[in-house]
């Protein structure tokens, strides 16, 4: 039996090829949009990794450091340590801002980690050159993905900072890299106010009628030594000792302590039902309409091809081809064509996807996944030619 998926592929196997990796490249495009959502995902999940903390301990009635401001005492971390299945408690500050070095900016999460050693709750788990924060001021550790190298001095607020060690895949939620500077550098950087502010707020301290009052200038001295300390962080970062249940520990802190605790599961629950659903979403209705596309792509091409080979399937008619076999050529066609896309388009996105600004993440079971749409589309866009086909009269066969 003559093939005529084969012989028209191979009459004009030009068009074929051409229309094959055109299709290829809107796969491809949908194939990066699957891979930026598996990306947001994965930044999600390295944050909450690299953080080596198992609670969060932040402001009551907050989601905690990543998805909305928190604010607490930087003394509260000593009161959590004595919590019963506390093994290690650590202050941590988060601030997203451009940090400048030389004549450009990059946008950048500011990590302040609390004095320690590696193993710390918010320090960097590992380096990929140089070493880790030694002094308690003005050194910093930055993700290569900063662009930032060895030696660098970058500036953050008023303060220049020399970087001393580098690290990978130390990025926020929204993929931007990380920069880890001493704990009080950063409560300087995000909470203290500069010297006109600090200077009007003396002034304003000052000319308040309760503290004209006999006694006042005590208070007054003090309400202005305070508006000279920055004893605010964003988390503590706890740490549990074996045995104990994450929930039990988070429960007991909220209890006695007032704050807001979150779990692991609870903080993915944040990351990913929370701050990337609107991009799920739009990602989501992204891939409907390029799946309609391709849809309609294919369905016109194979349309397209049948019309053109009318002639040919009514001799086949004629010498008393069976409608099923006619059908299965033209559905080969389709998915042979489906087949060629998909390749190209697997090639294309593995090939452009480390050139996003964002981390895409290509998963083999979203390819598998897209195969299988992609051969059911196919296949599915072959029905209207198809049907056409089988209308053709086998007269036509002998006519002029």
């Amino acid at each position: 039996m003559i093939s005529l998926a084969g012989r028209d592929i191979l009459h004009d196997w030009g068009k074929f090829l051409l229309t094959g990796i055109g299709l290829g490249l809107l796969i491809g495009v949908t194939l990066t949009m699957a891979g930026v959502y598996r990306g947001m995902v994965d930044d999600g999940m390295v944050l909450l990794d690299n953080s080596g903390a198992e609670l969060w301990v932040v402001q009551q009635e907050t989601l905690g450091p990543y998805a909305e401001p928190s604010s607490i005492y930087d003394d509260i971390y000593r009161g959590v340590l004595t919590m019963p299945g506390v093994a290690q408690a650590a202050n941590v500050t988060y601030l997203t801002m451009q940090v400048g070095n030389r004549d450009r900016e990059v946008r950048a999460m500011v990590v302040g980690i609390a004095p320690g050693r590696p193993g710390t709750p918010g320090w960097p788990p590992y380096l990929v050159a140089g070493r880790q924060i030694t002094r308690s001021h003005y050194e910093a550790v930055a993700d290569i993905a900063s662009g930032f190298t060895l030696g660098d001095r970058i500036r953050i607020r008023r303060n220049e900072y020399t970087v001393v060690g580098l690290t990978r895949r130390m990025v926020s939620s929204g993929g931007d890299p990380m920069v880890f500077i001493p704990l009080k550098d950063a409560q300087e950087a995000q909470f203290l106010k500069d010297n006109d502010a600090v200077l009007q707020g003396r002034r304003r301290t000052s000319a308040n009628p309760a503290f004209s009052r006999a006694g006042a200038p005590g208070v007054l001295d003090a309400v202005i030594a305070s508006q000279s300390r920055n004893p605010s962080v964003n988390a503590v970062l706890v740490q549990l000792r074996p045995g104990y249940a994450a929930g039990e520990v988070a429960a007991s802190i909220a209890r006695w302590k007032h704050l807001t605790v979150h779990t692991r599961p609870e903080m993915e629950g944040i990351l990913v039902g929370k701050l990337i659903a609107t991009a799920a979403r739009q990602i989501g209705m992204f891939l409907v309409i390029l799946s309609i596309v391709s849809a309609a792509i294919v369905a016109f091409i194979i349309y397209t091809m049948t019309l053109g080979k009318i002639r040919e399937i009514a001799v086949l008619k004629l010498i008393g081809t069976r409608n099923r076999t006619i059908a299965s050529m033209i559905m080969q066609q389709a998915v042979g064509l489906g087949v060629i896309g998909f390749v190209v388009g697997k090639v294309a996105a593995t090939f452009w996807a480390p050139g996003f600004p964002k981390y895409v993440l290509l998963l083999p079971g979203d390819s598998l996944v897209g195969f299988a749409g992609v051969v059911v589309i196919c296949a599915l866009a072959s029905l209207i030619a198809i049907r056409t086909a089988l209308k053709v009269d086998p007269a036509a066969a002998i006519g002029g």
